[in-house]
């Protein structure tokens, strides 16, 4: 038995030494009689022979495989190797990278070895097209890939914009080098050659754009794949694109299992692109151009010059009070230069109160945040808005998105917030398929606790009561671990524990505005109970607060619910998409409270502590649940006369469907009834 056993692992051995296979173009001449490969993704075979991995169009990706998967992992021996141990393997290829814009790039190319060469799930842009954001360092991804980058992403902390990194079931290189001198993006043909000496457990990599292979390897890694590979594995290549677009190719692949080197690849026998025609220009010509160039340069100076002057007539001026709040204020052009100019590749989002745009501040490391462009409002005073906004940056809690600063240039103000990676909850409520099957139960309630535990801070436990006034989906933020973080204070208001806030001028979003601010015109701690219970209520069911386009019964849904809730069925009032995987006590708790917080009497709503102790897993049996929805007012004459008075804003979700043409903006004039969130006096009715 132990005879037929060593026979058995020897023979497993001979057949992955034996594997190679030799792709010199890939028209079907000249590889060998080797199979074709498989191509997923945009990828596409060229009658040149050339594989097109990807071309110029945004958020794409492609992947062209082996078909037949091989033996990446020898025999299984004793004790720490019961799972066998990663074979040597030797690797060339021959590809060039065409970037829609060359100094810019446009993402990147890498070898992979993977599970399944569709490797489904994985998306474009910064992914490459291996991973999703969800399995990023998942051990389970069994993914390794030796990227060729050409965008320098910092959220996995790429070196440059041109290197060479080896990736470990993550996109975050576990070593890199720079491609220097090789140009990535030049759309010159570079060979690549990849060897694993399995024995020595090293892993080198080399690039050049000859064929003659360097005789220093550009990395150098010691690495034990045997944790990596499972016992069979797909060999290829994934591409992508992002904004930035690029235009992948593939000339020739050459792939040796078991010891040596991989055939070698002669770039004067593989397929080339074809290169731009020289521009032949007569010697009239070059006298035009070159007394045009001199044009072009006297207008170049004027220019200039008129530049200048513009600039020192609109340089910033700081006042001698900006400096009292100096810690939190950023210079004009810092920001402009971390958001590119404040490009619209870099716009985040779009809300009623301005538009928000990555940006990048320099350091070590750099840092990634988040700026917004508020148009100030003449009708507050810009020195005590600043003041505020001053004091909202003191704000510490795990649950709030950091203000980190700010700054003033004429009418416009820049807040600069920390970046959350994974967005805001309603592109993910309603965004994509995708996107919306991240929102399990579990994660939704986490992040309705998370939110309740920010506003009780806000409450009760800094040392100023701070009403944010614009609690709701698109102003909670998800940070890398999808926990809920409470954002955009471009409305938050403070004033000390025990004082009575004025009134002031009512701003908020139609569904969580209380209904008692178009009466009174006060902001009170009641009024962000109330939109937090609009929240609930819609992270619960998945659907707006109002839905113009449902049934009559069902266009509010605090009215809605309350009925599904009279009628014992609050299971009804859970998202059906999550097709009854959710925890039946924490979803009665959590409708409870979001109808006992939708209560249209600000002094019967609950306070925030009530809320958390609740949703902590207190007794949601004590949850006053709101009297029945009272009957809808007699029809009126249309005096309103607060119309004026109340400045509601979309949503940014609504903003960007309406941009799209898919959804009709609400209206900030209309005026309907809204039973469930009003009193008997008309004036508490709010336009939808």
């Amino acid at each position: 038995m132990m005879h037929l056993r060593l026979l058995l692992h020897l023979l497993l051995a001979t057949l992955a030494a034996s594997q190679q296979f030799t792709y010199s173009g890939f028209g079907g001449r000249g590889n060998g009689g080797a199979p074709n490969l498989t191509l997923n993704g945009v990828t596409e075979l060229r009658p040149d022979g050339i594989i097109r991995l990807t071309n110029e169009t945004s958020r794409l990706l492609g992947h062209a495989f082996y078909p037949s998967p091989l033996r990446l992992l020898g025999p299984p021996g004793s004790g720490s190797n019961r799972n066998g141990t990663a074979v040597s393997f030797s690797t060339a290829f021959a590809f060039a990278v065409v970037p829609e814009y060359p100094r810019l790039g446009g993402h990147g190319f890498a070898f992979v070895a993977a599970p399944d060469p569709r490797i489904p799930g994985a998306l474009p842009s910064q992914y490459l097209g291996l991973l999703s954001a969800a399995d990023l360092g998942n051990a389970t991804n069994h993914v390794f890939a030796v990227e060729f980058d050409t965008v320098q992403d910092f959220e996995f902390g790429d070196i440059n914009d041109n290197h060479v990194g080896v990736d470990l079931n993550s996109l975050v290189s576990n070593a890199s080098a720079s491609a220097a001198p090789v140009n990535l993006k030049s759309g010159d043909t570079v060979l690549a050659w990849v060897d694993y000496d399995g024995d020595r457990r090293l892993l080198n990599v080399s690039i050049a754009t000859t064929s003659q292979k360097p005789a220093a390897p550009l990395i150098s890694f010691h690495v034990d794949l045997s944790t990596i590979f499972l016992d069979q594995m797909y060999v290829g290549f994934s591409a992508s694109t992002g904004l930035l677009a690029s235009s992948h190719y593939l000339m020739g692949w050459s792939f040796k299992l078991g010891g040596g080197a991989a055939p070698q690849l002669d770039l004067s026998s593989l397929p080339s692109l074809p290169q731009p025609k020289p521009d032949r220009r007569s010697r009239t010509t070059r006298i035009l151009a070159s007394v045009f160039s001199a044009f072009v340069a006297l207008v170049a100076l004027a220019g200039a010059g008129a530049y200048g002057a513009y600039r020192y007539k609109n340089r910033e001026v700081i006042e001698p009070w900006e400096l009292d709040y100096g810690p939190h204020r950023y210079k004009y052009p810092e920001l402009k230069h971390a958001t590119r100019g404040f490009r619209e590749r870099e716009l985040l989002g779009c809300g009623g109160f301005g538009k928000v745009y990555r940006g990048v501040l320099p350091g070590t490391p750099p840092t990634v945040v988040a700026v917004k462009r508020v148009s100030h409002d003449s009708r507050q005073g810009l020195r005590e808005f600043v003041a505020e906004i001053a004091s909202i940056g003191r704000l510490r809690h795990r649950n709030l998105v950091q203000l980190q600063g700010w700054c003033r240039r004429r009418g416009d103000l820049l807040l600069v917030y920390d970046f959350m990676p994974n967005g805001s909850l309603d592109m993910h409520l309603f965004g994509d398929g995708l996107r919306a099957a991240r929102l399990t139960w579990d994660i939704r309630y986490k992040i309705l606790r998370n939110v309740a535990s920010a506003l009780l801070y806000l409450h009760e436990q800094w040392e100023h009561v701070v009403l944010h006034r614009d609690v709701k989906a698109s102003n909670v933020l998800l940070d890398g671990d999808m926990a809920g973080r409470l954002g955009d204070f471009g409305l938050a208001k403070l004033y000390e524990h025990g004082a009575n806030p004025g009134t002031t001028r009512v701003v908020g979003t139609l569904g969580y505005l209380a209904p008692e601010l178009t009466r009174t015109g006060k902001a009170t701690t009641a009024a962000d109970v109330f939109a937090f219970g609009a929240l609930v209520l819609e992270v619960v069911a998945g659907r707006r607060p109002i839905e113009q386009r449902a049934a009559p019964e069902e266009q509010v849904l605090a009215e809605w619910a309350w009925e599904r809730y009279a009628a014992g069925e609050v299971e009804k009032v859970v998202d059906g998409r999550l097709e009854g995987a959710f925890d039946a006590d924490q979803a009665v708790a959590a409708v409870k409270v979001g109808l006992w917080c939708s209560h249209p009497v600000p002094v019967a709503r609950p306070t925030m502590r009530e809320v958390t102790r609740y949703l902590d897993g207190g007794d949601a049996a004590e949850v006053p649940p709101p009297p029945p929805p009272p009957p809808p007012p007699p029809v009126c004459s249309g005096e309103v006369g607060y119309d004026d008075f109340v400045h509601s804003f979309p949503s940014s979700s609504f903003e960007r469907a309406a941009a799209a043409g898919g959804v009709e903006p609400l209206s900030q004039t209309s005026v309907a009834t809204f039973p469930f969130s009003s009193l008997s006096n008309r004036s508490s009715y709010v336009s939808v």
